[in-house]
């Protein structure tokens, strides 16, 4: 791990390769060769021995190189995440918008893993679960890799009980609380999900906090995990989320610049479970609110 970052690891497969700077080149183009090769020279390619890859060394099959993944021009985020609770096995932090989990896209550094790993220099910290990088919110992280499993089995057996806040229009008509299913898919574009007809395969449990003039506060609690869940169920009633950029229709793609001016009115606000390594209840508030 150098500067939170974790190693990412590539096989050299059969053929020829004349050197590493050849084979990185060519197995990874996205990175254009001036700049592998300026990696190499900082010692940022290893053998699995950690000893610093040559570029001119001969690339054999079936070796491992390790990398780090860095962005020469990555934008800074206005808000850093915080840390809400942190044990020998558990930590859980409060991410913000636009954060997202993991270095994806045009982030690295500024990912919510990365911050955590420079915080804590815990090389093993992995994320048990996600929330979508528009939302803010509680994130929880394993911290030792052979309590993992554990972790996730309570995601998977629905021993987790999540609650979200959002931020939408009041809709007096509406019958609320209220249970809402559906069956969720892939949509068009790649990026969205949609309803469609069938067998529900998703579920969430709807109930109003309090309104303000025409907008309301309510409390979503997603029994299911489906991608964007919550962000197409309010929209199929009627009440999309206030900053939602894909539902109804798409205002702008997940490449484009970002408007920090607009979050996403969608917040992770609290966790209960029972942690299976310690036997504790454990409940867990995220500090941050939204704007009614």
């Amino acid at each position: 791990m150098r500067d939170g970052v974790s190693a990412s690891v590539v096989s050299v497969p059969a053929g020829h390769w004349p050197s590493v700077l050849d084979f990185l080149a060519q197995r990874m183009p996205g990175i254009a060769r001036s700049e592998w090769a300026e990696r190499l020279q900082q010692g940022l390619v290893l053998h699995p021995n950690g000893q610093c890859a040559l570029p001119t060394q001969a690339c054999q099959p079936g070796e491992r190189l390790y990398y780090y993944r860095n962005l020469a021009d990555e934008p800074v985020l206005p808000v850093q995440a915080s840390i809400v609770f942190e044990d020998e096995h558990l930590l859980v932090a409060d991410k913000p918008h636009f954060m997202p989990v993991t270095p994806a896209g045009r982030y690295v550094q500024q990912s919510l893993l990365v911050q955590l790993k420079r915080l804590t220099a815990c090389a093993d910290l992995v994320p048990l679960h996600r929330i979508d990088r528009e939302t803010a919110g509680l994130v929880l992280f394993g911290k030792a890799t052979h309590e993992r499993a554990a972790y996730h089995a309570l995601f998977r057996d629905k021993h987790i009980h999540k609650v979200y806040h959002a931020v939408a229009a009041w809709q007096p008509d509406l019958v609320l609380p209220r249970v809402h299913t559906s069956r969720l898919v892939p949509g068009e574009p790649f990026f969205r999900t949609q309803e469609v007809a069938g067998p529900a395969n998703s579920e969430t449990r709807i109930s109003l906090l309090r309104t303000s003039g025409d907008r309301a506060l309510y409390q979503l609690e997603p029994v299911t995990g489906k991608r964007h869940q919550l962000r197409v169920h309010m929209n199929a009633l009627g009440m999309p989320i206030e900053g939602d950029l894909f539902y109804p229709t798409v205002l702008r793609g997940p490449d484009a610049p970002e408007d920090f001016s607009q979050p996403l009115q969608l917040l992770a606000q609290s966790v209960q479970f029972t942690d299976p390594h310690t036997g504790q209840a454990r409940v867990f508030e995220s500090q941050l609110q939204l704007t009614l």
